[in-house]
């Protein structure tokens, strides 16, 4: 069975425009109501998630949390 990328949740402070993410392409934008975006997809490898996370913090976008998305049948 092939093993699919991990997936992660990403939360930030503000709504960032889900344009700006285009470039990674199954990551889905949530824009909550508390002023949070929710960034969730699958996330090849930790190079993916540091580049992700550092240009997050280049353009400015405090970072509220990073959780791995862990499913049952990985544990």
């Amino acid at each position: 069975m092939k093993k699919e990328h991990p997936i992660y949740e990403i939360r930030v402070q503000g709504h960032l425009d889900p344009r700006r993410l285009r470039w990674f392409e199954r990551v889905t934008v949530r824009q909550a109501q508390n002023g949070e975006t929710i960034l969730t997809g699958p996330i090849p490898d930790q190079s993916a998630l540091y580049g992700l996370l550092s240009w997050l913090y280049d353009i400015g976008i405090p970072l509220i949390a990073v959780k791995r998305i862990v499913f049952e049948e990985e544990e």
